[in-house]
């Protein structure tokens, strides 16, 4: 917990500033606040030519390139890694790690502000179990934060983190601590959930389960309504952002997924000419971000590399823009010639079959593909024929394609379920085959 008088200052300070800031800020609040990063990011080797901040400045300023981040990421930072508070670096699954220092400024924004949105969803009495990983990346920390700065009782139990924790250990500090949430990346839900299943502890283990709050990869909506059933509970897309950029948007009582507009300047490249455009307007395109509460290493108008659509008017009322994140651009696969992401083919997958994980097998070429499921311990296989042609249909309908096979497995690699700390969705969920399957 905070200490030291400034970092109290800090604490204060940012949860003013985001209780003031509930959904669209005014229109003296980017100004400002993008005038104060303008001058922390000019200390940086990346920025020290950028002059005076004004607001054409800033609209003159081109994009950086994700991928130019990832080739010099100390050019952009203030601090070295040694002289951060925290020092953290990406996971690696899509390419090199990158080093993320992080001062204390930036740990306090970036928890304060994901704690005043995850307020509205976790109750007063939660136990909250994280299967997040802690060791490198941040988001174990940033859930044990925000718990400890909500008051709420936390287990960090990674079932990876070998000689430590393990799946049979999981059981029984489930059993024992009895969680209410639990947050969780979904190839780790899938594949503790198969095990339960297995042991046949699915229903015993999920009393008391209020929901499943999912971080790390992509998921869909009928991920989500698969993994509720299976559990009897409700699972939450619960955040979006990355190592690089910290939390970008977090989930609300309604299930939608909201830009944190306070914390982050965020802009959309629609392809068009008129060139990056302010989210407010909505549409479809890659995410530019421009974090407003970064010091260790300022960022002005990232390009993310995710395809995502932002749109208005949720159910739980709030203001703040809703997103939908696709993937990155560079997931995208031909398979018969249609381009297929991420997204499109688990909202298939898992909106028909009751299966804990699947793999496209495909031949360079992308002229022949087939499909695997993967079995749930105690589905009903006298119905495998009948939803393997029920994924055909719908893949057929939804995605213009038809797979050559579609077949069930008894289990896929584990690579497929361990979470976005050691996969990438192009990597484990697709297998290119020499030969045609």
């Amino acid at each position: 917990m905070w200490h030291h008088q400034r970092h109290v200052d800090i604490l204060r300070d940012a949860g003013r500033e985001i209780a003031e800031t509930p959904g669209i800020p005014g229109p003296e609040f980017y100004p400002r606040k993008l005038s104060r990063l303008w001058e922390r990011a000019a200390a940086a080797p990346a920025y020290r030519d950028i002059g005076p901040f004004s607001a054409e400045a800033f609209a003159a300023l081109p994009p950086t390139p994700r991928e130019e981040l990832k080739a010099r990421p100390l050019d952009f930072a203030t601090v070295a890694p040694g002289d951060a508070l925290r020092y953290y670096e990406t996971t690696g699954s899509t390419g090199r790690p990158t080093p993320t220092p992080r001062l204390a400024e930036d740990v306090i924004w970036n928890t304060v502000s994901v704690a005043a949105a995850w307020r509205t969803v976790l109750d007063d009495d939660e136990r909250i179990l994280s299967l997040m990983p802690s060791d490198v990346v941040p988001v174990g920390d940033l859930i044990a934060q925000v718990s400890d700065y909500l008051d709420l009782s936390h287990l960090r139990a990674y079932p990876f983190a070998t000689g430590i924790t393990g799946w049979d250990r999981l059981v029984e500090l489930w059993g024992g601590y009895r969680p209410t949430t639990v947050f969780l990346a979904p190839g780790v839900a899938l594949e503790w959930t198969r095990l339960v299943a297995q042991r046949g502890l699915l229903t015993e283990l999920g009393t008391g389960l209020r929901r499943l709050m999912l971080l790390g990869e992509v998921n869909t909506t009928s991920f989500r309504a698969r993994l509720g059933q299976w559990w009897g509970a409700t699972a939450h897309d619960a955040s979006y952002g990355s190592t690089e950029t910290g939390t970008l948007a977090t989930t609300c009582p309604a299930g939608g997924q909201h830009l944190l507009t306070a914390a982050t300047y965020c802009e959309l490249d629609t392809g068009t000419a008129d060139g990056l455009v302010p989210v407010g307007r909505g549409g479809t395109g890659e995410l530019v971000v421009t974090p407003l509460n970064a010091y260790a290493r300022p960022l002005l108008r990232l390009r993310t590399g995710d395809v995502v659509t932002v749109g208005h008017g949720c159910a739980c009322g709030g203001t703040a823009p809703l997103v939908t994140v696709h993937g990155r651009a560079s997931d995208t696969l031909r398979v018969h010639g249609v381009p297929l992401t991420p997204r499109e083919v688990e909202e298939v997958v898992f909106a028909v079959a009751e299966t804990t994980g699947y793999l496209i097998e495909v031949t360079p070429d992308g002229d022949i593909a087939r499909l695997l499921l993967e079995r749930l311990a105690g589905a009903d296989r006298d119905r495998e024929a009948a939803v393997a042609e029920e994924v055909q249909r719908v893949s057929k309908e939804c995605l213009g394609l038809s797979w050559d096979r579609v077949a069930f497995v008894n289990s896929l690699s584990r690579l497929t379920k361990s979470g976005a700390s050691q996969k990438s969705w192009k990597r484990s969920n697709i297998r290119v085959l020499e030969e045609g399957p």
